[in-house]
């Protein structure tokens, strides 16, 4: 499965599926997403995690770009 850069921001300021995903609680699958940085094009590592949004489970890729950016990456059938 390829994953597919969705968005970036500050730590605490990040929309995802129509709400501030720092407000959800996180679980982690115990997988990784070799992603690609949508600036640099450098393959990085992120962990994926599925969250409870809506009453649906949603997973995503997400890692720290730098000290308090991060990204979000969502899978892609590509």
């Amino acid at each position: 499965m390829a994953w597919k850069f969705e968005i970036s921001g500050l730590d605490g300021q990040c929309q995802l599926f129509g709400v501030n995903i720092f407000r959800c609680r996180w679980k982690s699958t115990g997988e990784t997403a070799r992603v690609e940085d949508p600036h640099y094009g450098q393959p990085r590592m992120f962990h994926v995690y599925e969250a409870e949004i809506g009453g649906r489970v949603r997973r995503f890729a997400a890692g720290e770009f730098s000290n308090g950016i991060w990204g979000f990456y969502l899978e892609s059938d590509q």
